[in-house]
C-alpha cells in the first residue's frame, strides 16, 4: 500500500476512534474574502477555510507555510527565486508564483504584479482566510486557483506584547506591540519586529525588519481605519540544485551555494492604507485606498553547466522599483426580504521599472571560492518599464428564495490595459528596442448555490455548487530577457461539495470536487543561453477532490486532518525541447503532486503545559514537463512544547524534524533547477502579554 494512503487511513482512524469528552465551546468563524461582508463560511457556496490567529499561536506558526500547514489541498514550498524569505503556494494542484491572489487587510498585496510574499507581515494576525478557485468578482482579474487573505487584529483591541526568540543556524528575533494613547476617537497601536534567519545552506540567510502603525476609530458618523507599514529585507540567497536526467545531480553537494560572493536579494516596501465605512442608502458604504512603493535590488547567479569548466555560472543583477495604487468603493445593503446586494467599482494601478543585466562567471561545483559578483561586468544591459491598469464594475446578489436555499450571482465588467517598453544593449553595443501595449475588455462572473439538507442547533449538512468564469493578464517577471506582453490567461471552473457539522459542532468536515479548464497558462521554458523565459502554454485542466476535517475532543484538545487528490494535466500544448517540437497533451504539470495529506493535534489549555504536532505528506510529482523525472513522495513533521503562565509563555518548536531535503519548488532562473526543503530547525521563544 502506498505511503500516502497508509498515512491518510491512519489519520482517519485516529480521528474516528478517540472518545469524546465534555463538549467544548465551539468558536464561530467569520470570513469576508468571498463576499466582502462578514459571513459564516459554512453558509457560503464556495470552499473556504478560516485559520484563527489563536490557532497559529497555539501551534507556534510564524510563517505562511506553517500557518497553512493543515489546510486541505494547500502546498506551500518554502524558499524560491525570490529568496529564502519567499515561498511558492500551490492550490488546486497549480504551483505558480502568480496563480493566486495575496490580500492583506482587504488590499491586494503585490498589487498589479506578483504576490509580495517576502515582505508579508506575520504578526498581530486575527485570522487567515483561504478561498479556493478564481478570485471573487470583487477582486477582478487577479487569480485562478485561490485567494489567501491575512487579516490583522483590530487596533482598538490591542494589548501590549513582547516576544524574543533564538534558534538554529544563528537565528533570532524580537517583536513588540504597544497600544498608543488615544487621539480623540482614534485608537492606534504600533508594532515592530526584527529577525535574522539562518539556514544550513552555505552563505544563506535573511535579515528582516518591520514596523507598523494602525489606527481605528468612530469618526464623522462612520468607522475610519488608517495604516502604515514599512519593511526592510536583506537576503543572502541560496542557489537551486540542478537536475541531471531523472534525478538531482550527485555532482553538486547538498547545501552548495553557487551564487557569486556578495549575492543579495533585497527589498524595501512602504505600504499605506486607509478605509472608511459608513451607513448610506439603507446599507453600508465602504471605501478603501492603498498606495505601496517597493524598491528591490538583486545580484545573484546559478550553475548553468554541471562541470568544472570556465564560465559555468550565469548571473544577473537588477534594480526593480514598483508602485501600486488600489481603490475600491462598494455599497452593500439588505432590503427587507430575501435579497442582499453588493455593488462597487475598483481600480488597480501598477508601475514597474527595471534596470539590469546578466553576466557569466566561473565557480566550483561545491560552491567554494566564489568570485566577487560586484566586480563582474554585465554582458548586456536591459531597461524595462511596465504600466498596468485594471478597472472593474462589479455586483453580487445573494438570494434566499426560502430558508434552506441560498443562491449567489456575481458579475463583473473588466477593462485592463498594459503598456511595456524595453531596451536591450548587447555586448557589441547593438541596441534592440521594443514597445508593446495590450488592452482587454471582457466580462467575468460566478454562480453558486448552497442547500441546507438538515440542521439541528450547531449541527448541519449543506451541499453546494458553483461555477466561475474569469481571466487574468499574463504575469511579468522583470527578467533580463526582454519579453513582449503575453496573451491573457482564461479559466472556467466548476466546484461542488458538502459541508457538515456533527456532535454539537465539535466535528466538522468538508468534501469538495473541482475542475478548472485554463487557456494560455503562463509557464517558464528555456530561452537562449539556458535562461528561462515566460510563455503562454496551451490548454491546462485541473481536477481533484479535497477533504478537511476538524474535531474538538475537549476545550483544550483538537485535531485536524486533511487529504487532497489533484490531477493537473496539460491539454493541447506544443513546445520545443532542444529545438524539437514536443506535444505535452496528457502530461502532468511539473511539481504538482497527486496526493497531499496533513494531520495536526494541538493541546492548548489557558495555563500550564501546552503541546502540538503536525505531519504533512507530499506525494510523487514529476520534476519536468515531459514527465521523465519522477520525484519520490516524502513526509515532514514538526512539533512544539511549551508552558504558559498567566501572562508569560515559553515554548520550544521544531520544524522538519525528520530533516527531509526533497525538491519542493522549481527555479525560474535556470533550466532544470530546484529548491530543496530547508533543513531541520528548532527555536526557543519567550512571550509576554498583558
Amino acid at each position: 500500500m502506498r505511503r500516502g494512503t497508509m498515512l491518510f487511513l491512519a489519520c482517519l482512524t485516529a480521528v474516528g476512534t478517540v472518545r469524546a469528552e465534555d463538549a467544548p465551546e465551539v468558536k464561530e468563524h467569520v470570513e469576508v474574502t468571498a463576499t466582502k461582508v462578514p459571513e459564516d463560511p459554512a453558509e457560503v457556496p464556495q470552499s473556504i477555510t478560516v485559520v484563527s490567529g489563536q490557532d497559529l499561536r497555539d501551534r507556534g506558526a510564524t510563517d505562511l507555510r506553517s500557518a497553512l500547514f493543515l489546510v486541505s489541498g494547500v502546498d506551500i514550498a518554502p524558499g524560491s527565486d525570490s529568496g529564502p524569505a519567499g515561498s511558492v503556494p500551490a492550490l488546486w494542484g497549480l504551483k505558480e508564483f502568480d496563480a493566486f491572489l495575496l490580500v492583506l487587510d482587504g488590499v491586494p498585496y503585490g498589487g498589479a504584479f506578483n504576490p509580495a510574499l517576502t515582505t508579508l507581515p506575520m504578526s498581530e494576525i486575527e485570522r487567515i482566510e483561504v478561498v479556493r478557485g478564481p478570485a471573487p468578482v470583487m477582486y477582478g482579474a487577479t487569480s485562478f486557483v485561490g485567494v489567501i487573505q491575512v487579516i490583522r487584529k483590530n487596533p482598538e483591541a490591542a494589548h501590549p506584547e513582547l516576544a524574543a526568540w533564538a534558534g538554529s543556524h544563528s537565528s533570532g528575533g524580537v517583536q513588540v506591540v504597544q497600544p498608543l494613547p488615544g487621539m480623540g476617537a482614534l485608537k492606534s497601536t504600533v508594532s515592530a519586529d526584527v529577525a535574522t534567519q539562518g539556514f544550513k545552506d552555505d552563505r544563506t540567510q535573511y535579515d528582516k525588519a518591520h514596523v507598523a502603525w494602525r489606527g481605528m476609530g468612530d469618526m464623522w458618523g462612520g468607522k475610519l481605519t488608517l495604516g502604515v507599514d514599512g519593511t526592510w529585507l536583506g537576503q543572502d540567497p541560496a542557489s537551486p540544485h540542478p537536475r541531471e536526467g531523472a534525478v538531482l545531480s550527485a555532482a553538486v553537494p547538498l547545501d552548495a551555494n553557487h551564487n557569486p560572493s556578495g549575492a543579495y536579494v533585497n527589498d524595501r516596501r512602504i505600504h499605506l492604507s486607509g478605509g472608511y465605512d459608513t451607513e448610506a442608502m439603507g446599507g453600508m458604504w465602504s471605501t478603501l485606498l492603498s498606495v505601496s512603493d517597493s524598491a528591490g535590488s538583486t545580484l545573484r547567479g546559478f550553475l548553468a553547466e554541471i562541470a568544472n569548466v570556465p564560465d559555468n555560472g550565469h548571473g544577473l543583477r537588477q534594480d526593480i522599483d514598483l508602485t501600486d495604487i488600489y481603490l475600491d468603493t462598494h455599497l452593500a445593503w439588505k432590503p427587507k426580504g430575501a435579497f442582499r446586494f453588493l455593488a462597487g467599482v475598483d481600480y488597480l494601478h501598477g508601475k514597474g521599472e527595471m534596470h539590469g543585466g546578466d553576466f557569466d562567471y566561473t565557480i566550483a561545483l561545491d560552491g567554494s571560492n566564489p568570485p566577487d559578483g560586484k566586480a563582474i561586468p554585465s554582458a548586456a544591459s536591459v531597461e524595462m518599464e511596465d504600466m498596468r491598469d485594471f478597472t472593474g464594475l462589479y455586483g453580487n446578489l445573494e438570494w434566499m428564495p426560502f430558508e434552506r436555499l441560498r443562491v449567489d450571482v456575481g458579475a463583473r465588467l473588466n477593462h485592463t490595459k498594459e503598456v511595456r517598453e524595453a531596451e536591450v544593449v548587447g555586448e557589441i553595443e547593438e541596441e534592440e528596442e521594443g514597445e508593446n501595449d495590450l488592452s482587454t475588455t471582457r466580462g467575468s462572473g460566478s454562480l453558486g448555490a448552497i442547500f441546507t439538507v438538515w440542521s439541528d442547533g450547531a449541527d448541519a449538512m449543506r451541499i453546494f455548487a458553483d461555477y466561475r468564469n474569469t481571466f487574468k493578464p499574463a504575469a511579468i517577471d522583470f527578467g533580463v530577457e526582454a519579453e513582449g506582453i503575453l496573451d491573457p490567461e482564461t479559466g472556467e471552473s466548476y466546484e461542488a461539495g458538502v459541508k457538515t457539522a456533527f456532535l454539537d459542532g465539535r466535528l466538522t468536515a468538508e468534501l469538495t470536487g473541482f475542475q478548472m479548464d485554463m487557456d494560455n497558462l503562463v509557464v517558464s521554458q528555456a530561452g537562449e543561453g539556458g535562461t528561462p523565459v515566460l510563455s503562454n502554454a496551451g490548454a491546462v485542466r485541473l481536477r481533484g477532490a479535497e477533504l478537511s476535517t476538524a474535531y474538538a475532543f475537549t476545550p483544550t484538545l483538537r485535531a485536524n486532518l486533511s487529504y487532497a487528490n489533484h490531477d493537473a494535466r496539460f491539454g493541447d500544448y506544443v513546445t520545443e525541447f532542444d529545438g524539437v517540437p514536443t506535444q505535452l497533451e496528457g502530461k502532468r504539470l511539473e511539481m504538482s503532486p497527486r496526493d497531499l495529506a496533513a494531520l495536526g493535534v494541538v493541546w492548548a489549555p489557558p495555563k500550564g503545559l501546552r503541546a502540538s504536532t503536525q505531519a504533512s505528506y507530499v506525494g510523487e510529482r514529476y520534476l519536468n514537463k515531459r514527465n521523465t523525472a519522477l520525484a519520490d513522495d516524502f513526509v515532514t513533521w514538526s512539533a512544539g512544547v511549551g508552558y504558559r503562565f498567566s501572562s508569560i509563555e515559553l515554548r520550544l518548536d521544531g520544524t522538519n524534524l525528520n530533516d527531509a531535503r526533497d525538491p519542493v519548488a522549481e527555479s525560474e532562473l535556470g533550466d532544470a533547477q530546484y529548491y530543496r526543503m530547508p533543513a531541520r530547525a528548532v527555536a526557543l521563544t519567550g512571550r509576554w502579554t498583558r
